[in-house]
């Protein structure tokens, strides 16, 4: 069970120096899509972070929340709770859930007979105290082990979970998601009953989130997080601060927006010729980690917009073309962008 703790100075004992949290956007500095979503679905708010919930009739606003009174952190996801929910059925879940792609996750030598442990580290705060559950599940062979962390106030304070080695199934070197960490918020009967489990196993939903209080029981429950750390090893060091623009960068591999704003020339669609088609290819950023599902919007002349030529789409750039083109006088530019490669 993870306790709020105090960490001292400490350089990591096993894996990486740098480089060592295999979690993008911890400190939740980027929301690409929204700042804040109401009544929020299934659905990504911050980047990286999704919303799940299922059989569920309460509701949310998650959002990207300015934190003043963490040292070393200035925004948190935060979950306030919108509709209450005091009678939970068994089927019924809400949780945050982060994925992870196998590549990123040899580190870990799952599957080997010197596989490593993993240890999560955050920081939390919420009005509803009690026992709050986490679990990975490993997509790849069908695993899965939980911990759980408790809250004895209403002040910010720092977790720790460290969850045993896996001598059993290995991760998939590729780009899918290999390991799924979900954070617990409501969990129905059936995935409680008898003891938590801590120990990996074949995934089964009895046991996953033993304990786990209600969080949807009152509309005055708010619950935040940041500062969250997934890494080798049995003990927790200190949260890896990176360059903001290395996090940017990575958030970008999963999605990308770019807004025109509508008054903007950017991104204008060359000419070529007088009465037929324009052009204007778009690099991201860098590369995504699968070809992407775009969308654009296009403003020209006409008094039209949207894109009537056909999108071309690749890992690292899109192709938008426009057909409505009279002369060589008549303009077109990209208004916005978005460019979704989520696991």
């Amino acid at each position: 069970m993870g306790n709020a703790r105090n960490l001292a100075d400490n350089l990591p004992l096993e894996g990486h120096l740098a480089g060592r949290n295999v979690i993008i956007n911890g400190a939740m500095n980027f929301s690409q899509r929204q700042g804040s979503s109401s009544n929020v679905g299934n659905q990504y708010v911050l980047d990286r972070f999704a919303v799940y919930k299922q059989n569920t009739g309460s509701t949310y606003t998650c959002s990207q929340n300015s934190v003043t009174d963490l040292a070393g952190f200035s925004n948190s996801l935060k979950m306030d709770c919108t509709t209450a929910d005091t009678s939970i059925a068994s089927n019924e879940e809400v949780k945050i859930v982060y994925k992870m792609e196998g590549q990123d996750l040899q580190r870990f030598k799952k599957g080997h007979a010197t596989a490593l442990g993993f240890t999560l580290s955050f920081y939390a705060k919420t009005n509803k105290t009690g026992v709050y559950c986490v679990e990975l599940y490993d997509r790849d062979n069908g695993r899965d082990v939980s911990g759980s962390y408790t809250v004895a106030d209403t002040n910010w304070n720092r977790y720790t979970i460290s969850f045993p080695a896996d001598t059993t199934g290995k991760f998939d070197d590729n780009n899918g998601s290999s390991l799924e960490l979900s954070f617990w918020l409501v969990a129905g009967s059936a995935v409680q009953g008898g003891t938590l489990n801590t120990t990996w196993r074949s995934a089964t939903d009895p046991s996953s989130a033993t304990g786990q209080v209600n969080f949807a029981d009152n509309t005055s429950n708010d619950w935040e997080i940041t500062g969250v750390q997934l890494e080798v090893g049995s003990s927790a060091t200190h949260f890896e601060h990176e360059p903001i623009s290395v996090t940017l960068a990575k958030c970008q591999r999963y999605y990308y927006v770019l807004d025109g704003n509508k008054t903007s020339w950017m991104y204008p669609i060359n000419t070529n010729n007088a009465s037929g088609y324009r052009r204007v290819s778009i690099h991201y950023p860098t590369s995504m980690r699968t070809t992407p599902t775009a969308t654009a919007s296009i403003v020209h002349s006409g008094g039209t917009s949207g894109v009537d030529g056909g999108v071309w789409i690749s890992l690292d750039c899109v192709g938008i073309y426009v057909n409505s083109i009279n002369s060589e006088s008549d303009y077109a530019y990209v208004n916005a962008l978005t460019a979704d490669a989520e696991l």
